[in-house]
């Protein structure tokens, strides 16, 4: 596994987690939600800069997006879909 598919796991995986949409981490980290949904699909680099700004608004050292994904890991199940509340800042 490459840096970028850790990263695109790892993005997907604290975002469910936390039950934010990529809409508001795209709000959150400034950046344009397509552009977020390239990184969780592995579609593109992003910068040192825009993983600061991600981890961030995830609230999470940026180390954590870089961690190993274990073999064994199941897929992550989307979040419902629809608007949800804004992020509470």
């Amino acid at each position: 596994m490459d840096a970028r598919q850790r990263v695109s796991l790892n993005l997907r995986r604290l975002r469910v987690a936390k039950g934010i949409s990529q809409d508001d981490l795209a709000l959150a980290a400034e950046i344009e939600r397509s552009y977020a949904g390239h990184l969780e699909r592995g579609g593109k680099n992003p910068t040192v800069l825009t993983l600061q700004k991600i981890s961030a608004a995830l609230s999470c050292d940026i180390s954590e997006l870089f961690a190993p994904i274990p073999d064994d890991t199941e897929p992550v199940e989307p979040l419902r879909s629809g608007r949800r509340p804004p992020l509470r800042r």
